[in-house]
């Protein structure tokens, strides 16, 4: 609830108070109402582990390529489509066969589709345009073969990272459809890219997942509330415990700077 200097939050019809963080877990169908909640929670001054401003930029995934395009980072090449203009000899100018048709806000590999041809990538495209879901199409990188990278950040330092490989006959390394993980060394330059996408978007707790191509570490997604059962089971690593020690000393500081400014 709002009102003239007033923002209250209720649970229940609880008055909820007296809290001094709070660990957003917001799923992608509830990304709207739930960045409004943790925005409502920040402006009371109360310590968010992320931001609803974050969340919002890696929602919209082609938001979040644009963002990091801009930056240099290296992402697989990305076409958004406008169905109405869509042209096929734009697609075999720069883009190899096959190629990725993506949900602009799919998770879990729901709405992601392998398309063998141009003319199957904008059929596909014309599907998704008359259910009013906006996708786009992305180079496949073949060379990585359904694997992909899924390395985790916490407070600018990355804390646990697996391999994911899809299973036979898929292509998407998703834990949900099938993958198989193991434990993960990264490179220098993998740790490196880590920990830069999430200052840029500006993320303190990530899951960065990385496609290893022959042109080096592709950035394919950035996750907000990345799930945490799969690669603690995989890395033995207590990932939520990083979480809630890193909420723990920026609430530390927080106080230790209020006590200073009430002492001056």
């Amino acid at each position: 609830m709002v009102d003239q200097g007033e923002l209250s939050i209720f649970y229940q019809g609880v008055k909820i108070e007296g809290y001094d963080a709070i660990i957003p877990r917001i799923g992608s169908s509830v990304t709207l109402y739930g960045t409004n909640v943790i925005r409502q929670f920040q402006l009371q001054g109360i310590f968010s582990a992320t931001r609803a401003e974050a969340i919002l930029k890696t929602r919209n995934k082609w938001r979040c390529y644009q963002l990091l395009a801009a930056e240099g980072i290296q992402i697989p090449k990305s076409l958004l489509p406008n169905f109405a203009q869509l042209d096929t000899m734009l697609l075999q100018e720069h883009f190899e066969t096959p190629l990725v048709v993506k949900l602009q806000e799919s998770t879990h590999g729901l709405g992601v589709i392998l398309s063998e041809s141009y003319h199957n990538a904008a059929s596909t495209i014309e599907a998704f345009s008359r259910l009013k879901e906006s996708a786009m199409i992305q180079t496949y990188v073949k060379e990585s073969k359904g694997v992909d990278i899924r390395v985790l950040v916490v407070d600018g330092q990355v804390v646990a990272s697996m391999r994911r490989e899809a299973r036979d006959g898929e292509f998407r390394s998703n834990l949900h459809r099938g993958a198989t993980a193991r434990i993960e060394t990264l490179s220098e330059e993998e740790i490196f890219l880590s920990r830069k996408v999430c200052k840029i978007m500006g993320l303190d707790v990530a899951g960065v997942d990385i496609l290893r191509s022959k042109k080096g570490p592709l950035v394919l997604e950035i996750n907000s509330s990345p799930g945490l059962e799969g690669i603690e089971t995989v890395s033995g690593k207590d990932v939520a415990g990083d979480i809630i020690k890193y909420v723990e000393r920026r609430v530390r500081r927080r106080k230790k700077g209020r006590t200073s400014k009430t002492r001056i």
